[in-house]
């Protein structure tokens, strides 16, 4: 097993101090976050938020009858909504005061998620740039992956801006 190519391979979360060690990570892939399992209630939840009531993703006994997946599944929009709290827990830059979502360039879902299913971010920084005085707008490559699956949940480019 070689050396990791720099000191942001094979970790867990990565803690940095300041937008100046942030932007090294340009170009680069982020490590794997952890493992979220999607419930039944954060489905139904998410279903109240939205208003998207439809019975693949609320019925479970219509689900487990009539569904091709004989489960519910999650609503396509919350895997994508997930994304802020994914990366979040995968990487943390100590001096940031703030940060908000900004946009989507990209957003697919190739594959559907069961409930109970275990999901991961995994993915890259794609492009840094200078946002007003104080602040960074960082687009991202998002990978939403489901644990024993090959296809992802959500493949998305994300823009977030983060302040200093």
């Amino acid at each position: 097993m070689g050396e990791p190519q720099d000191k942001f391979d094979n970790m867990a979360k990565l803690e940095l101090e300041n937008f100046e060690e942030f932007r090294t990570l340009e170009g680069k892939q982020f490590p794997a976050g952890d493992w979220l399992t999607v419930t039944q209630e954060m489905i139904n939840d998410f279903a109240k938020a939205t208003m998207d009531f439809q019975w693949i993703h609320i019925d479970v006994e219509k689900a487990e009858k009539h569904s091709p997946f004989k489960k519910p599944v999650a609503h396509g929009f919350m895997s994508v909504s997930l994304l802020s709290k994914l990366l979040s827990d995968s990487i943390h830059v100590k001096s940031t005061k703030m940060g908000v979502n900004y946009g989507l360039n990209k957003v697919r879902f190739p594959n559907p998620v069961l409930v109970d299913s275990r999901l991961r971010l995994t993915g890259g920084v794609q492009k840094i740039e200078e946002y007003g005085q104080t602040g960074l707008k960082i687009t991202w490559n998002c990978i939403v992956e489901i644990e024993g699956t090959d296809k992802p949940a959500c493949a998305a480019e994300f823009i977030s801006l983060m302040f200093e």
